[in-house]
This record gives structure tokens, C-alpha cells and sequence, in this order.
């Protein structure tokens, strides 16, 4: 479970990774970056348009309307532009893995031959 917890966590911050990505790309439309900016903005608004603390709904509000506007950007996006994002993000990600693990052994090669 724990694991599970994790690995939607790490393709969480791909994903939001991609669409910085994305929304900073000039070949993105117009429309695509309004509806990005949309989800960021109602993301970070102090207020909702349905208050919290009304039951369920409060919290509906939000698990519908980021994501229904992130969809209709990815629509307004051409998919080869998204791909080529996610496949660079996964990239890089194995890159800085690798990186990270070279320098662990370097770490701990300096601490035994120190010793």
C-alpha cells in the first residue's frame, strides 16, 4: 500500500512536470495555456466557488473542476507535443536515478577508503 502511495505520488509530480513543461512550450495553443493557467489558478484561489465545509460537495468542487480543465488543455494540445514532454520527463528522470546513484558510491568509496 505504501508502494502503491509512492509510485502515484512520483507519477503525480511527472505529470504536473509535463504540463510545466508544456505551458511553457511556444508550439502549445493559446487556448490549451488559458485552461492550464485555469487549474493552476483555481488551485491556488484562498476561496472555492462551493465552500469546504459543506459535505461532500465542498470537496467535490475540486475533484472535478482542476481536472475537467486540465482534459480540455490536453485536448487543445496536440498528443505528439504531450509525448514528446512525458517522454523527456522520464528521461530526465532516469538520468538524475543514475546520476544519484553514482554519487552515492562515490559518497561511500570516499567514507571507506578515508577510513
Amino acid at each position: 500500500m505504501l508502494r502503491k502511495g509512492r509510485e502515484l505520488a512520483k507519477s503525480f509530480t511527472q505529470e504536473l512536470t509535463v504540463y510545466r513543461r508544456v505551458l511553457a512550450d511556444p508550439r502549445t495553443p493559446i487556448s490549451a495555456k488559458i485552461f492550464l493557467c485555469l487549474a493552476i489558478g483555481y488551485l491556488c484561489m484562498p476561496f472555492d466557488v462551493i465552500p469546504d465545509f459543506i459535505p461532500v460537495l465542498g470537496h467535490l468542487d475540486d475533484a472535478v473542476i482542476v481536472p475537467a480543465l486540465v482534459c480540455a488543455a490536453l485536448r487543445l494540445i496536440p498528443h505528439e507535443l504531450v509525448a514528446e514532454h512525458r517522454a523527456n520527463v522520464l528521461a530526465d528522470h532516469r538520468r538524475n536515478c543514475t546520476l544519484a546513484v553514482h554519487l552515492e558510491c562515490t559518497h561511500a568509496t570516499y567514507h571507506v577508503c578515508k577510513n
